[in-house]
């Protein structure tokens, strides 16, 4: 393979990250990868000569750079407000959210009323998560939905809700049906597999 189709290769590499970037739902992970994205194509373009693109995308990766770091410095206000089983807010969230919470939590069930253990946690005016489980007891919770909307999925909501939790007597969350896809953030969560459960000490 010769230099100019690495070259070839280079551009359509950084081009195809931009436009995936633009498919993600998280905003953070569109920066960072729009980032890469532009860095490539930057690098690209001027191999090539192509100045104005290159300006263009240099400009991008500063101003992702820029933005995710405010990101990271910005403080969120969550709170924390008990729920309950025909809550028509309850019901308005997990509607509105149903196509993403079954990527997640593929088994859930809308229709599900046996809940006892009920949290919504919104940032400002914004719904950013919900935990919907049953008591086992008066310390344990078996966690059913714990899903973060796709603006707040930076394990955010989850640090600030477990530490809620503990304040309101619960040390103890177990996950008895976990997805794939869930089994990440349960891991990144801390989390420990023990026996088909993974189970959570707060």
């Amino acid at each position: 393979m010769n230099s100019s189709m690495l070259i070839e290769l280079m551009g359509y590499l950084g081009s195809i990250l931009v436009v995936v970037s633009m498919l993600m739902t998280s905003v953070v992970k569109l920066r960072v990868v729009n980032t890469v994205g532009a860095g490539i194509f930057a690098v690209y373009a001027l191999m090539i000569h192509s100045y104005p693109t290159a300006l263009m995308n240099s400009c991008l990766v500063i101003i992702n750079i820029y933005n995710l770091a405010k990101l990271m410095k910005s403080e969120r206000q969550y709170t924390l407000i008990d729920g309950r089983m025909g809550n028509s807010l309850l019901l308005y969230i997990l509607k509105n959210n149903e196509e993403d919470i079954k990527k997640y939590f593929p088994e859930f069930d809308l229709s599900l009323t046996n809940m006892d253990a009920i949290y919504i946690i919104f940032n400002d005016d914004s719904p950013a998560g919900i935990l919907l489980g049953r008591k086992k007891g008066e310390e344990t919770i078996e966690v059913i939905l714990d899903y973060s909307t796709p603006v707040y999925r930076d394990c955010s909501v989850g640090a600030y809700l477990y530490s809620k939790l503990r304040e309101k007597g619960i040390h103890k969350l177990i996950c008895t049906e976990v997805s794939e896809k869930h089994e990440v953030y349960l891991q990144k969560m801390g989390f420990v597999l023990k026996n088909g459960t993974y189970v959570k000490e707060l």
